[in-house]
Order: structure tokens, then C-alpha cells, then sequence
């Protein structure tokens, strides 16, 4: 996201009968961690109303006529309470801006030796009052982790980026568009989707034939610019291994292809029929160019996962880092807490410090190894891990995901492609609740720790229905 776009509405509200330096010294306090955290505050200047701050029905009109005027680049309001706050100001600002965004509400404390007329708060109480009014209103809105708390906590700190966090997953998915390319394989009923469930959610779905592709590549050369200059891309993203040089070019004039679709369509992801029809029609892999697009943060999943590959995006924006899809493989031995997660070879090189591109050989038994070079091979090392998975649920009618948090593991494991060992509490009722569920067994993994950023954003905000492991 753009830096214009990080910019948060600041309400502050304000009761008359308080003092006003309270609301004075909170306006600064609040502006000036805005810049240090570099967020552009919208805000009334003391000018406009009094002390900056909202009260009155007419101030409220002032404060959403002003954020209109940022309507594009304002990704989420900040409701301040220096003291009790006037409910309905808030209120009425947000209902007047109209802006559709996710809210923080956050409230001062009071000192024990400030509770006399001159110098007490009451943002305690304010803040159940405006929270009150805001649910009445039907504003959706984010709490902070105490109910009181000072801008400059670090704690608070902590709740200001998470909630910024809230304000990209929910501005990302309103918006995205993803490209599937090609079909679903035939024997992949698991990620079947509705397109129409997605599209009431402002997510887009862009179709194409994978002939289309493979036409498109065919028509390339290795002496064409475009396929030298992605050629080049490739070499300097990863050692290619014992690779040949004609599979690389192979490579490479796809990749050129996929590269200018996504151009050609301001695609934000995509789902590609990675197998077995690109491999008896074209002859290699397309995990290299699905590496290099997620470690991009324009995440590309296998099987024309759509879901899947929105999972990626969704906890890209969350984290700022790379996903990559995945399967729920295998246990770990008799280890209860562990699993392995495996795929051809797609991830992202975030994942793969080992890094190389070699070819599929459970593919390579039905296909022929020789038309599957492009795959990667790569051990992911241990790192925090957030997981999850959003699906459409047809019967139902509705999105729903499950998120959670492990680790991902050093423990030895000794086999080929993109593989990696996960250690998550309470594994064994994780894997009833996906079984129960009707999950698919593509799940997707982050380096991060953002369960609770996904869980407000899509449930709070977004309306899904999620289980948070």
C-alpha cells in the first residue's frame, strides 16, 4: 500500500464540562505518535472546532466533511477519549463520513490523585457510552487490549500497528482481484469455490483458458527481449541446479507470459493449473515464476486454488511478508504437536534460504521428470508460524476461515520439494476441526504471528465466520 494510504481519522471527543487541557495535550500527544510511527493524521485543527475535538452535532459535520475530503487515503479512524467524550459526536462523525472502515476506539486513564473537579476524566465511562452508541449505529468497531490506556503505552503502541494492520487486510480484500489460469484438475474437487460468494464481497475472480497461456508462450522465443530479460529475473532470484539450459528458457517464456497477464488485468494474486496438463503440453513446471510472484507479494497458488491464493493475500497484509500455500501432509513421527507441510515446490524464497529450482518427482512417475524441471527444492528452517484458511461454504452461502499459531521446526526431515515441520498446540483437535468442517487440505503458512490482526479483520469486519485455534 501506498504511504498516502496510511492515514487514520482522528475523532477526538470532548465533553465541555472537562478541562480543556486535557483535550489540548492529548491532540498533541496523538499527533506527534502518528509521525513517529509515520501515519498521517486527519484531524480538526483548533480552529475549525474547539480544541480540535468533537462535541456537537455541528463539529461532528465539520470533522465528516473533512474526512471526506481524504475518503482514498484514510484506511481506518482513531477514536481518541481524553475524558468522557461526547457519545453521540463520535457517533454522528462517523455516520456523516460514511466511510466504511475499521474504528479503534481508545480511552485516557485517570491518575488517583487527579480525581478532583479540576483535573478527572471519566473516559472510563465514556468509552462504554460510545461504544454503546456506535453499536447502536451499526458502526463496527476495534477495542484495545485494556480499557483504558495512554497513547504512549507500549502496549498501546502494539494495539495501533495491529489495529493498522486490521485497516490493510480489510482495504486489501474489499479490493482484490485474483487471476485463475486454467481449470480446476479434474481430480481437485477440494478447491472448488463459488465465484459469485467472492464477487458479494468485492473480491474479483478474472478467468483464462491455460491454452491461452501456453499458446501465448509458444509464440516466444529465447531470443526475444522479454524472455531474456525474465530469464535474467530467474537466474538472479535462484540457482537453477542441474537444470538444462532449454527448460530454462522454457521457463522463462512462461513466466514472461504470466508476467504481462497480470500486468494486462491489475491482478492482485492468481491460481494456476500448475499440473499435469502444463507439463504434458509444455513441458516444465510453472513453481518458479509462482515463487517469485508470492515472494513479490503478488502470492500465486497451485490447482487453481482462488481461496487459497486469497489466504495468501490476506495474511500478507496482515504481516508485510510473503505466504505460501501448503499441505497438511504428514505426521512427525508419533509426535501429536507436529506435522509435515509439503508442495512441489512453490514458495516463496522467504521460506528457502537452500533455494534451488530442480524438477517433480512424484509428478515426474506420470508425466516424465524431464517435463517438470522448474519446481523447487528448498527446507524451510524454523520460524514463527501463523496458519489459516479461508473457504467459500456453498451450502451455506458464506466465507468462513480457521486461524491459529505454531512454530515451524528444525526437526530432521529427510525428503524432496518444499518441506517444512510444524509444531501447533492441540494439532490433533486442529485437524477435527478442519475434517469436520469441510476444509480443504491446502492450508496457508506466514511468518509471523497475526492470528488475532486476521481474526478482527475477518470476522469483525469483513462478517466471516472464523475459528481462531
Amino acid at each position: 500500500m501506498s504511504k498516502a494510504a496510511l492515514s487514520l481519522g482522528i475523532i477526538i471527543g470532548n465533553r465541555d464540562f472537562f478541562p480543556d487541557s486535557l483535550v489540548e495535550k492529548a491532540r498533541v500527544e496523538v499527533i506527534d505518535l502518528c509521525h513517529s510511527l509515520g501515519i498521517n493524521p486527519i484531524v480538526l485543527d483548533s480552529n475549525t472546532s474547539k480544541l480540535g475535538g468533537v462535541e456537537t452535532f455541528q463539529e461532528a459535520q465539520k470533522c465528516a466533511n473533512l474526512f471526506k475530503q481524504h475518503a482514498e487515503e484514510i484506511i481506518g479512524v482513531w477514536v481518541v477519549l481524553p475524558n468522557f467524550g461526547d457519545e453521540k459526536g463520535v457517533a454522528d462523525s462517523l455516520k456523516l463520513a460514511n466511510l466504511n472502515v475499521p474504528v479503534l476506539v481508545q480511552a485516557y486513564p485517570d491518575d488517583l490523585d487527579k480525581l478532583d473537579v479540576a483535573r478527572r476524566r471519566d473516559a472510563w465511562c465514556g468509552k462504554i457510552s460510545v461504544c454503546n452508541n456506535l453499536y447502536q449505529y451499526g458502526i463496527k468497531y476495534t477495542l484495545t487490549t485494556k480499557h483504558v490506556m495512554r497513547p504512549n503505552d507500549a502496549e498501546f503502541i502494539k494495539d495501533l500497528q495491529d489495529f493498522l494492520s486490521v485497516c490493510k487486510v480489510v482495504r486489501g480484500l474489499k479490493n482484490v482481484r485474483i487471476g485463475a489460469i486454467g481449470a480446476r484438475p479434474g481430480a481437485f474437487n477440494t478447491v472448488r469455490y463459488s465465484e459469485k460468494i467472492l464477487q458479494r464481497n468485492g473480491i474479483s475472480v478474472v478467468t483464462s483458458d491455460l491454452s491461452e497461456i501456453l499458446g501465448n508462450a509458444n509464440k516466444l522465443t529465447k531470443d526475444d527481449a522479454i524472455v531474456k530479460d525474465r530469464l535474467e529475473k530467474i537466474l538472479a532470484y535462484t540457482p537453477i541446479g542441474k537444470t538444462p539450459s532449454e527448460a530454462m528458457i522454457q521457463i522463462a517464456k512462461l513466466d514472461a507470459v504470466l508476467n504481462n497477464f497480470m500486468l494486462e488485468h491489475s491482478l492482485d494474486a492468481t491460481a494456476i493449473q500448475c499440473w499435469t496438463s502444463l507439463q504434458k503440453n509444455y513441458g516444465c513446471n510453472v513453481c518458479t515464476s509462482m515463487s517469485i510472484m508470492s515472494e513479490n507479494m503478488l502470492p500465486s497458488a497451485c490447482e487453481v486454488d482462488v481461496t487459497g491464493t486469497l489466504s495468501m493475500y490476506a495474511m500478507q497484509l496482515a504481516s508485510g511478508s510473503p505466504s505460501a500455500l501448503v499441505d497438511w501432509n504428514n505426521n512427525y513421527a508419533d509426535d501429536d504437536e507436529k506435522c509435515v507441510l509439503f508442495h512441489c515446490g512453490n514458495w516463496a524464497k522467504s521460506f528457502l534460504p537452500d533455494i534451488q529450482i530442480s524438477n517433480a518427482p512424484i509428478l515426474g512417475t506420470s508425466v516424465g521428470v524431464e517435463n517438470t524441471y522448474g519446481a523447487l527444492d528448498g527446507r524451510t528452517p524454523a520460524m514463527p508460524l501463523t496458519f489459516g484458511r479461508i473457504s467459500t461454504d456453498d451450502p451455506k452461502g458464506i466465507i468462513k476461515a480457521y486461524i491459529g499459531e505454531g512454530e515451524l521446526t528444525d526437526d530432521a526431515l529427510k525428503t524432496f520439494g518444499n518441506r517444512a515441520v510444524a509444531q501447533i498446540n492441540d494439532l490433533q483437535g486442529l485437524m477435527q476441526y478442519v475434517c469436520r468442517n469441510g476444509f480443504e487440505h491446502h492450508v496457508v503458512m506466514n511468518a509471523s504471528k497475526t492470528a488475532g490482526v486476521l481474526k478482527e479483520a475477518l470476522s469483525n469486519y469483513m462478517g466471516w465466520e472464523v475459528y481462531q485455534h
